[in-house]
């Protein structure tokens, strides 16, 4: 500070004494409070006229009574006051060469005390941001969490650091005001600098490391500081010790029974990381207290048969029957592996006395793939209950260390986290940080410090914590819990362990990591660790201690007796999202008939009227809607509607029959293909917005129609969550192109496709692929439709509905249906026969065309310009599979004379050819030919270039409508 101009000054009208600075051509400001001395406000202020009187006025005030002014100014008139002339300090007034020093000094000091407590201030915000890279993390201490050795500079680990802030040794046992940013003090403002150290060390560098000081809200800060710096906060009850410990053993000996009875059985066990049972049980009892009474979890396999039986309470005896080769599956479906199973559960939480559901959704072996569809189930049942909070339902997920950073899936969930219309308002993330992945080092599994990192990109604070310390994992929760209840936002446990075994009991780990294993072999377990340290505080006894061990031991063995009766193994037992008002109590569904789908004139009319309207009074339309209005207008004039008047009359249908309706996907509020306008913008008011279709009735149903954030994955996986709470319920998701679901293609195959036979879970989500060959390039053209149908089983009750929507047929002037065809008495028509003159002639017609989509209207104009209405009959199938089996017969025993082709416009190897083969020679029993008309097999799903395309369309053209195509 030797460039800075040092002025002492009292503010004007009685304010508070203050020392001032120049620096950068700016005048700074210090508070210097007789009795506190300097803290560290800076705010630029206009330049003042530097004079002696507030130095006088504290040196008068010292000489009444030393304690009135802050020790570093007694200890600055002190040594001025032993330098001066004997008797001085008996007189009452200052005599001009003591003033002369005081003011030839204090320029100096004052300077050197702003100064240090800048320095002080510095040091404490060094320990927030920094301290959890030296926090002592992991059990077995041979790893740093943050897989760096090097200890920040800033942080005072040596002695010799304080010389980094200008401090030294001798300035350790000096009192310093502390700042309004940390709790460190409790009650005192003011610390040595000694003790300053002592309590940041033990608030960010013992057992518990905070990354926090990146989230941008002060507030949220402060209340960080608070839970984790102030003295004693993290207190424990010998009551709540004692609840600790017995969570403790039952999660520890649950999976010591587990390998005692199954040594050689894969299970996933939780050895080394013990302490997540009482941790959940922790978030939960927390959770409730505030008002959560259901929770919906997602987890990986890594402890989850003890989370089923310790936290879900499943019977042990349904889970130890799991084990059992000899049991017969009663429920149709695959089944899964036990550690894959979920569970939903209604029971007391005993801490609170308060009902709470618990539901553990099931996961496959893809980790992180479970992350989006509990989002979606819990913002679900938010929804269903009108909890726009999430103060009465709420998630948790847990995760490991290398899944949470290497799936991008997890990025994804978390960027919906704070999206109007997937926020679930704040979900725990809990992750088992075993310090390693399957076989990989973390070294070589990630480029971040923690596997930690990703939840930052949305301000969520981290709590690390070592898992070997049960009391500090319980108060992250604790605080966890609490944050969560308070701002509503993600929050993450890094519970750093290890895991004891291998990547399951039948791997050995200590192929690829030795030295880790040998420790880990001599590191004692967790609960005879707490044990101990329990019996020694006192709060519990030995016998106490054992003969709670005993109690569990018990009931483990009894309900391993009686898990010998269970011969058939029921499925539907593990259910984690029953559909109880759909399904019998056996499981089948309680109406398997379709309900008329047609509409009153009234109602037709009705719908579009509000779809080509605004609702809304001084509502300003963009020109262009106001003649897509206008367009619709005229279609219900002349009782006609395309496929986006058609969508909104089926829409708008069941929100009068109070059937919910979400759309949900990239830009589906106005539609890819600018059809579909659901949303209206002002233009002349922003943000001003109305959805005509929550105006159609006064007690309707809502309807939500939301653009997502350009994710696949974890968007489709949140709405196929959504649509796992509630069977009565539309829940549609459009991807922009129909290809782009190849990157969701892990929610399809793991849980749309294979859900209900491995978990008898039912869903009834709706996948809309704008679909068709249009010389658009291999990537806007195909929806590949052979990949589903390869996954089906043609099974009538499948409920997942996979539907190829329109591009350019959207305005293509045929494809309109009237109003009749909604009418009442309709229903949807799996088969669309030719209604032309071949039908009229069916013995003369020559060859029959089946295809399906966009191509027969290809199909229907070549016909005409070759004049062969007579000759060709073209049928066409809306539905794909289930197969059509009965209708497509009547259709061929019609035109007995004719050949049958199978015409489509995609590449031979792909579309619907290889599907529809097979069940259109089962129709015939195999008697007569179903001839192929497409284009050539290729490796990509169409031609970039426009003349080629052309051509393409022009020789299966040809071939459609050569009669003599086939006849050699």
């Amino acid at each position: 500070m030797s460039q800075f101009r040092v002025l002492a000054g009292v503010l004007k009208g009685g304010g508070s004494p203050f020392l001032r600075w120049r620096a950068g051509g700016l005048t700074w400001r210090c508070w210097a409070h007789p009795k506190r001395g300097c803290s560290s406000r800076t705010d630029p202020l206009p330049a003042v006229v530097s004079n002696s009187s507030y130095v006088e006025e504290m040196y008068l005030a010292w000489l009444d009574d030393h304690k009135n002014v802050h020790e570093s100014w007694d200890s600055f008139f002190r040594n001025i006051q032993a330098s001066g002339p004997s008797g001085e300090a008996d007189e009452r007034r200052p005599s001009a060469l003591l003033q002369g020093r005081v003011l030839s000094h204090s320029l100096d000091v004052a300077e050197k005390v702003v100064e240090d407590h800048l320095a002080v201030h510095t040091l404490i915000r060094a320990y927030q941001i920094r301290g959890h890279h030296v926090a002592q993390l992991d059990p077995l201490g041979i790893l740093d969490a943050d897989l760096d050795s090097f200890v920040p500079s800033d942080l005072i680990t040596t002695i010799d650091k304080l010389g980094l802030y200008g401090l030294d040794e001798s300035d350790l046992d000096r009192s310093f005001q502390l700042p309004h940013t940390t709790f460190i003090g409790g009650q005192e403002t003011t610390l040595p600098l000694r003790e300053i150290i002592r309590r940041l060390e033990a608030s960010y560098c013992s057992h518990i490391g905070v990354e926090f000081m990146f989230i941008n809200n002060v507030n949220q800060c402060q209340w960080i500081r608070q839970k984790f710096e102030t003295p004693g906060i993290m207190q424990f009850t010998s009551a709540e010790k004692r609840t600790l410990l017995a969570r403790l053993i039952r999660s520890t000996r649950f999976e010591d029974f587990l390998a005692r009875k199954w040594s050689s059985e894969k299970r996933f066990g939780l050895e080394g990381c013990e302490v997540l049972i009482p941790a959940l049980k922790t978030i939960i009892d927390k959770s409730s207290a505030a008002g959560i009474d259901s929770v919906i979890m997602g987890m990986p396999h890594r402890g989850r048969l003890n989370v089923l039986a310790n936290v879900i309470r499943k019977d042990l005896d349904q889970i130890f029957c799991q084990f059992d080769p000899k049991l017969e599956a009663a429920d149709e479906g695959s089944g899964d592996v036990k550690y894959h199973l979920g569970m939903y559960h209604e029971r007391i939480n005993r801490e609170t006395d308060k009902n709470i559901t618990l539901s553990l959704v099931a996961n496959p072996s893809h980790l992180e793939a479970v992350d989006p569809v509990v989002q979606g189930k819990t913002k679900a049942e938010q929804f269903y209950r009108g909890d726009t909070q999430g103060k009465k339902v709420m998630s948790i997920l847990m995760h490991g260390d290398a899944a949470f950073a290497g799936q991008g899936v997890v990025y994804e969930t978390f960027h919906l986290s704070e999206l109007p219309s997937y926020t679930t308002n704040g979900t725990i993330h809990v992750v088992v940080n075993n310090q390693i992945g399957f076989t990989t080092d973390p070294r070589v599994a990630r480029s971040s410090p923690y596997p930690t990192d990703v939840a930052r990109v949305v301000n969520a604070p981290i709590f690390h914590v070592n898992a070997d310390d049960p009391e500090a994992v319980m108060y992250v929760c604790r605080v966890a819990a609490e944050w969560r209840a308070t701002f509503n936002k993600d929050v993450v446990i890094d519970l750093v362990c290890y895991r004891r075994f291998g990547h399951n009991e039948m791997d050995e780990p200590m192929f690829t990591q030795p030295l880790m294993y040998k420790q880990i072999h001599r590191q004692e377990h967790v609960l005879k660790k707490y044990s101990e340290k329990l019996i020694a505080e006192g709060v519990v006894t030995l016998q106490e201690f054992e003969e709670e061990v005993a109690k569990y031991d018990k009931i483990c063995e009894e309900a391993y007796t009686s898990s010998k009766d269970e011969k058939i193994l029921h499925i539907r037992h593990w259910l984690d999202s029953p559909w109880p008002d759909f399904f019998t109590a056996q499981g089948e569904p309680k109406s398997m008939s379709c309900l008329p789908t047609g509409l009153d004139e009234e109602v037709l009319q009705h719908i579009g009227q509000i779809a080509s309207s605004v609702p809304l009074e001084g509502f300003n339309i963009h020109p262009g809607v106001s003649r897509i209005l206008r367009g619709r207008a005229d279609l219900v004039k002349s009782r006609q509607m395309d496929w986006a008047l058609g969508e909104y009359i089926a829409f708008g249908s069941l929100l009068k029959d109070g059937i919910h309706v979400r759309l949900s996907g990239q830009d589906v509020e106005r539609g890819t293909f600018s059809h579909r306008h659901h949303v209206l913008h002002d233009q002349e008011v922003d943000k001003r917005i109305c959805v005509p279709m929550n105006h159609l009735w006064e007690n309707q149903a809502s309807y939500t129609v939301c653009n997502s954030s350009l994710s696949e994955y974890g968007v489709v996986g949140f709405e196929l969550g959504f649509a796992m709470a509630n069977p009565n319920a539309l829940i549609l998701w459009e991807a922009q192109f129909g290809d782009f679901h190849n990157t969701a293609q892990c929610i399809i195959d793991q849980f749309i496709s294979s859900g209900q036979a491995k978990w008898v879970r039912n869903n009834g989500i709706v996948l809309l692929l704008p679909h068709g060959m249009e010389g658009m390039g291999p990537e806007h053209s195909s929806a590949r439709p052979e990949r589903f149908l390869q996954m089906t089983k043609d099974d009538p009750d499948h409920i997942p509905l996979i539907i190829f929507t329109p591009k350019s047929l959207l305005r293509h002037p045929d494809a309109r249906s009237g109003f009749d065809d909604l009418a009442k008495g309709t229903k949807f028509k799996r088969l669309i026969p030719d209604e032309g003159p071949a039908s009229q002639s069916p013995g003369q017609v020559k060859r029959v065309i089946f295809c399906a989509g966009k191509v027969y209207y290809e199909l229907a104009k070549e016909r005409k310009q070759q004049n062969l209405d007579r000759d060709v009959a073209i049928i066409r199938l809306e539905q794909i599979s289930p197969f059509p089996f009965d209708l497509v017969s009547e259709e061929v025993e019609k035109y007995g004379n004719a050949e049958l082709i199978w015409c489509q416009e995609e590449h031979k190897n792909m579309g619907y050819y290889d599907y529809v083969r097979p069940r259109f020679l089962t129709v015939v029993a195999n008697k007569k030919p179903i001839w192929y008309v497409g284009r050539d097999p290729a490796a990509a799903p169409a031609t970039g270039n426009k003349s080629t395309h052309l051509n393409e369309l022009r020789k299966f053209m040809d071939t459609a409508f050569n009669m003599s195509s086939f006849q050699d």
